[in-house]
């Protein structure tokens, strides 16, 4: 199976080890990855400020280089979200619409993939740790990706897990939403965290990069001493961390 890596801006500059455990696993489950040197930000931060025929000029960037591909993977339900918004954004375009429709169907999350494309629920991980488990509002909500990250974190040998009080929350991050309501975005990060603390966990595990910089960066300058992880890193891991 051939699995073309959609890395993500985050992932790429601050997360570039997420990109390798990706591979990773997915090499070692049978995929042949590739990874087109042509990929862009997927337009996200545009589109949630409104400025839609920006967007247009990188989404049509983005559907060109990958038009070839089997299967788009991506370790962002965010990112992942936003090419499946291709199809509404293009919607009064026929062309363009059916391009971004064909995109859609072959992209998916990394657990999603795992789990609904390639049937594979136990990748053989071992961490033994005490960890909760983050939801993503873009992950959940507009990919509707809920199940794929518990299937695979229940199957990680070692690994204590806590559910995460009031998880379908919001962290706060939301893009550009971080940087124009900072003070609103502030209280519901913190509030994040209380509820981190609650579950005693050591580690936190995303599946979102955007989110977990936005949560590991308050944990930081709080001096929490809480480990965050994407959820690749663990599904990648053989021994204690």
């Amino acid at each position: 199976m051939r699995v073309s890596l959609f890395i993500t801006c985050l992932a790429d500059v601050f997360y570039s080890g997420v990109g390798k455990d990706v591979i990773e696993i997915l090499e070692r489950n049978g995929c042949e990855v590739v990874f087109p040197a042509n990929q862009t930000c997927c337009g996200q931060p545009a589109y949630n400020s409104g400025y839609h025929q920006d967007t247009k000029d990188v989404a049509k960037h983005m559907i060109k280089t990958f038009e070839l591909a089997d299967y788009v993977v991506t370790p962002s339900g965010s990112c992942g979200a936003m090419i499946h918004e291709y199809s509404h954004l293009f919607h009064a375009d026929e062309v363009w619409k059916k391009k971004a429709d064909e995109l859609a169907k072959k992209t998916f999350e990394f657990t999603q993939f795992l789990v609904d494309v390639l049937k594979i629920e136990d990748v053989g991980a071992v961490f033994n740790r005490k960890a909760t488990y983050h939801t993503s509002c873009h992950m959940t909500r507009l990919l509707g990706v809920k199940d794929a990250p518990m299937k695979l974190l229940e199957n990680v040998k070692g690994l204590e897990f806590e559910s995460l009080p009031s998880k379908e929350t919001c962290c706060g991050f939301g893009g550009t939403f971080s940087v124009k309501m900072v003070p609103i975005s502030e209280q519901m990060v913190n509030e994040k965290i209380e509820h981190i603390e609650e579950t005693k966990a050591d580690v936190l595990i995303g599946a979102d990069c955007g989110c977990l910089m936005n949560i590991g960066g308050r944990i930081e300058r709080q001096g929490k001493p809480i480990k965050v992880m994407h959820i690749a890193q663990v599904l990648n891991s053989k021994q204690n961390n």
